[in-house]
């Protein structure tokens, strides 16, 4: 007899596990990701108590001392900057960007990010800052 419950057994694989796991890993990259877009380490300028510090969810472009541009920790050309920050705004008309230039940096190689931004449609950018002690 126990030969034919061993046959007639059904072997399916329930799937409900697993998609109760893709979605705990789902909502934990989503809340880490805003954390990977920190950016390289730059010696921002001061600018008294009301100083911009940034929005977690805000894609963060970074211009070091020696003019070379940033998003993320990824070193890119000015264009490809531009180019890297269009794709990453999909369908997301409102998204912000924040422009940490380092207080070494030249004035000109932070306003032509900024200007090629604002020509290729980008409406909240800003520039981060840090607060005067």
């Amino acid at each position: 007899m126990s030969r034919r419950r061993l046959r007639n057994s059904d072997a399916s694989i329930s799937l409900t596990p697993m998609i109760d796991i893709m979605t705990v890993l789902l909502a934990v990259f989503m809340v880490t990701t805003p954390m990977l877009t920190t950016g390289i380490d730059l010696d921002l300028p001061r600018a008294g108590n009301s100083a911009l510090s940034g929005n977690d969810h805000a894609i963060q472009i970074s211009v070091d001392a020696a003019g070379k541009y940033y998003v993320g920790e990824t070193q890119l050309a000015l264009d490809d900057v531009v180019k890297r920050v269009i794709a990453m705004r999909g369908e997301n008309a409102q998204l912000t960007i924040m422009i940490n230039g380092d207080k070494s940096a030249d004035y000109g190689a932070v306003m032509s990010v900024m200007g090629k931004l604002k020509d290729a449609g980008f409406q909240r950018v800003g520039l981060r800052t840090q607060i005067e002690k």
